[in-house]
């Protein structure tokens, strides 16, 4: 489904399921410097690193990019990611349309489902500005990263739906995946996500208005 300025795409839903990074907030400044540090480190490319970061948990890149290496030190080369992007929040706002689009979902049932942990989480919504979903999973309470779907699938049932009647919003490749694996529609938001085929791309969540249906459901209107 496309959507045009003239015939707005209409998607009926139950519950939305919401990537963090590069969905609700733009964190691509201090990946790129953390990720472009760690790529030189290990005698990697940066530019070719960076092609794999966005949205996986960064074990899981790290086991792309250096796949001879033992699992235990990606999760400990993990955990110091974790510190040095939660510790920088330079550039960290939130994407266009952000704040009104959570505003006007707050009342409506959501989900964060994150491959960032809860500290790096709380770090970087704070620092958009942008209210934190109650619902959430985050990198600690899944076992494996996207593109796998377990965090959407445990999204939808802590929200108490069946996963075809959630919405997921994505920006990359691994969450795009992640969401398709679940058997759930997918919002594409911004560039990255025009590759891989949402069901719906827009620009940024300013092409998007929610509103409550009388049965329950929600209702995204969606524009190019």
């Amino acid at each position: 489904m496309s959507a045009t300025a003239s015939s707005p795409a209409l998607l009926t839903t139950r519950a939305l399921l919401l990537d963090m990074d590069g969905t609700l907030v733009n964190s691509d400044a201090v990946v790129e410097r953390c990720w472009r540090r760690w790529a030189l480190r290990h005698g990697l490319d940066p530019e070719e690193a960076l092609k794999v970061v966005h949205g996986r948990q960064g074990y899981a890149t790290m086991a792309v990019l250096l796949p001879d290496r033992p699992m235990e030190q990606n999760h400990a080369d993990n955990r110091v990611m974790l510190a040095e992007e939660t510790a920088d929040l330079d550039g960290v706002v939130p994407i266009g349309g952000a704040p009104a689009f959570m505003a006007a979902i707050e009342s409506l049932p959501h989900a964060l489902v994150t491959s960032a942990d809860e500290a790096l989480a709380q770090a970087r919504m704070g620092a958009a500005g942008l209210r934190m979903p109650t619902t959430r999973v985050t990198a600690e309470r899944v076992g494996a990263s996207k593109p796998d779907p377990e965090g959407f699938l445990k999204g939808a049932a802590e929200l108490g739906f069946a996963p075809e009647d959630c919405v997921v919003f994505e920006d990359s490749e691994a969450g795009i995946l992640a969401g398709r694996a679940a058997g759930m529609r997918v919002v594409g938001v911004g560039p990255r996500a025009g590759a891989f085929s949402p069901d719906v791309l827009v620009e940024d969540l300013t092409r998007v208005r929610v509103g409550a249906g009388a049965d329950g459901t929600v209702q995204l209107r969606i524009t190019a």
